[in-house]
């Protein structure tokens, strides 16, 4: 049993994400945490911290349904597998090295849900202290691999490179990444699926070059500025022209079977968001993925 001390949590009462389905700690094969922290954003549309709870909340208002007073747990694709899922609740950011060392020295999977992007640079260092250096499948409209300026969501990339394997890296739904990114992507050839490239080259041959692409410790980080606004419209920075959220999960299901280290799902801004969508959507996700995962 790891022995770290206990978290000191975020104050503030949160219901659990719909997905859990055990109370204890110790007895889970999947943890989940939120992470409601947008210091890192430059964006000018804020709210990135409320996500964690407003997506659980949503998650308990459309992912359950009742029939004749009994309650029961939407089914994803797969069904619901016998994968034990606890949420832990809120953490604050500097306390992400913490809990990941007890949630990695545990031998448990971690899904985090953020706040902004910069969250998950802190997250892949706690992933290689254990890992090594993983292979990341990012997916984000941007590439956020700023250079100039360091330690916010537009360097995550740069902020993180002693942390993933580029060689065995790839980022998907790119479409509006600055000239310095360009270069930086081009200088450690790093991969790039554009949406352009899923429309040209179709599901099957995306997939293959995915997982051609990456190794085991496979880490997914899931911007959901990747999707077009159409189907994610409340994120801090939208982009039109993005990836479908069916051809984006068919990524994460091949990805997550064939083993995962951690997911985190990162950007949801629910003050700009239309009707819950977004944080509807991230729920869903969040099962799908759960309900994939091999443990």
């Amino acid at each position: 049993m790891h022995n770290a001390p206990e978290l000191v949590k975020t104050k503030k009462a949160i219901k659990k994400i719909c997905w859990a389905n055990t109370a204890g700690f110790e007895e889970s094969d999947i943890v989940i945490l939120g992470i409601p922290d947008e210091t890192g954003s430059h964006s000018i549309w804020s709210g990135a911290s409320k996500a964690p709870d407003r997506i659980r909340r949503i998650s308990n208002e459309r992912d359950i349904y009742y029939e004749k007073k009994l309650q029961c747990l939407a089914l994803t694709t797969n069904g619901l597998q016998d994968t034990r899922v606890h949420d832990y609740g809120n953490i604050k950011k500097r306390q992400i090295p913490q809990a990941f060392d007890k949630i990695l020295s545990s031998s448990k999977i971690p899904i985090a849900i953020g706040g902004d992007h910069s969250n998950t640079t802190p997250i892949l260092k706690a992933m290689a202290k254990k890992h090594g250096p993983v292979s990341l499948v990012y997916f984000d409209a941007h590439p956020d691999f700023v250079s100039h300026t360091r330690n916010y969501y537009g360097s995550v990339i740069t902020d993180s490179l002693d942390y993933i394997d580029v060689k065995s890296s790839i980022q998907i739904g790119i479409r509006s990444p600055e000239t310095e990114e360009i270069a930086n992507i081009k200088k450690h050839s790093l991969k790039v699926i554009t949406p352009f490239d899923v429309v040209e080259q179709g599901m099957m041959e995306i997939s293959k070059t995915v997982l051609d692409t990456i190794k085991e410790n496979v880490y997914i980080s899931f911007d959901m500025d990747c999707l077009d606004p159409a189907y994610a419209p409340g994120v801090s920075v939208p982009v039109p022209i993005g990836i479908e959220s069916r051809d984006a999960m068919h990524l994460v299901k091949k990805i997550v079977q064939r083993g995962m280290a951690g997911f985190d799902i990162m950007e949801v801004c629910p003050k700009h968001d239309l009707n819950n969508q977004t944080s509807h959507l991230a729920s869903r996700i969040i099962g799908e993925v759960v309900s994939s995962c091999k443990v």
